[in-house]
């Protein structure tokens, strides 16, 4: 006997299903959502990144050139949490007539790890050192500048900075508060390169809180999108996006000048060479006038330091011998070793970083040689000191045609 379908049976069966599968994204959904803003108010903490600081200032353990309009007169405001993350947040700031950002390192201060328990976890104290004087000697060790660094240039400009009151004279609690500042790359980066034009002005400190001069845009292209929409975003998609919003061509040929004299900055400079381990958008912004500006400086390492990690590292394969997203070597399977030279220079990774950025919209009597001498560019491998002279040819000849195009430009 032949029993025929029920339609009816069938239609209910595809709604409840349908109805349970709607039910479980909105759930993985919502649960997504809830953990991305939980901990990013978590973290986003900026009354108790000022008491923390404030209280080590009040009991003498540290002082500084921001101290006392932070915690005293009160004139040094955190703004809006700009970005968060467990051991740094960065803060737009108010002080007296400056707009700035304030870097927090939020060393001990109590988060939460979001995992199953959510119970607090304190990280380590600061401002345990020096306890006493220290020698030119071990300022090298700390610094980390290499063998070709003017050390007794930089002891003097380090100490004419931890020097917060120019009384000429390093208190103990003014070189607490260096001596934490100076185990962060971005800091010393900026002591350093404090008079180059790409670097922002490094405004005050506060224990190892410190001031910059704001930058008004914050990458290199592309869009800022709230977070919640960057998570629904393909990353296709975003990387189209990204090229869709940038300045005008002759203003990106600017911006881009910029970027190849940050990279002449930290090559060769007086105090040792320095390695570009992020060359992302997010890493370079630029002001009003599109002059570019580093806007994180944490994975600019000194090479000496980074040939040194990398020299101690074991591996199995040339993956294992990466530090940040683009400062690489080798690994020598022999010694299961990494080699110490970065495989690629500097410049190369900026070319990386303008290629799509520069040809797109350039104009056509230069695009042919554009894209020639930015391949060029790219082909550069091993370290800059061991191609000097092919390294100098390329940069100089990408300045020059960048240049000779908008000079006769209002954007230059």
């Amino acid at each position: 006997m032949c029993v025929s379908s029920n339609p009816q049976a069938r239609f209910s069966y595809l709604r409840v299903k349908y109805l349970f599968f709607s039910w479980l994204a909105v759930f993985v959904g919502s649960w997504v959502v809830y953990v991305q803003y939980s901990s990013y108010t978590e973290l986003c903490r900026g009354h108790k990144c000022k008491d923390t600081i404030c209280d080590k200032y009040r009991k003498g353990v540290i002082d500084g050139s921001a101290c006392s309009s932070l915690c005293d007169k009160s004139t040094l405001y955190l703004g809006k949490c700009l970005s968060a993350k467990p051991n740094n947040q960065v803060y737009t700031s108010i002080w007296g007539d400056l707009e700035g950002v304030i870097k927090c390192q939020m060393e001990d201060v109590l988060h939460y790890d979001l995992g199953a328990e959510m119970e607090p976890r304190k990280e380590v104290m600061l401002f345990d050192k020096p306890t006493r004087g220290t020698s030119v000697e071990k300022f090298k060790e700390m610094a980390k500048v290499g063998e070709q660094a003017n050390l007794q240039d930089l002891a003097t400009l380090v100490l004419s900075v931890a020097d917060s009151n120019k009384d000429g004279h390093i208190s103990l609690p003014e070189a607490k508060s260096a001596w934490a500042l100076l185990q962060l790359n971005e800091f010393l980066l900026m002591v350093v390169l404090q008079d180059k034009e790409h670097t922002p002005q490094l405004l005050g400190f506060c224990g190892d809180l410190y001031v910059t001069e704001r930058v008004q845009y914050t990458t290199l292209y592309g869009v800022s999108v709230p977070w919640l929409m960057e998570l629904l975003i393909p990353s296709g998609v975003r990387r189209s996006m990204d090229q869709w919003f940038t300045p005008s061509w002759p203003r990106k040929a600017k911006i881009s000048i910029g970027l190849l004299e940050f990279v002449e900055d930290v090559f060769h400079g007086t105090y040792g060479n320095f390695l570009m381990c992020d060359v992302s958008a997010a890493t370079f912004g630029y002001n009003d006038r599109h002059d570019l500006k580093v806007v994180d400086m944490r994975k600019v390492v000194p090479e000496a330091a980074f040939k040194e990690a990398m020299r101690d590292r074991r591996c199995d394969a040339d993956e294992d011998c990466i530090y940040g997203a683009d400062c690489r070597t080798s690994c020598d399977l022999t010694k299961r070793r990494c080699t110490p030279e970065p495989i690629q220079p500097n410049l190369a990774k900026a070319c990386q970083a303008l290629k799509d950025y520069l040809l797109r919209g350039a104009p056509s009597e230069i695009r042919e040689e554009l894209e020639k001498q930015l391949y060029s560019c790219l082909a550069l491998k091993g370290s800059a000191e061991q191609m000097e002279m092919e390294h100098s040819l390329i940069l100089n000849n990408l300045k020059t045609l960048l240049w000779k195009k908008i000079s006769h430009t209002n954007d230059s």
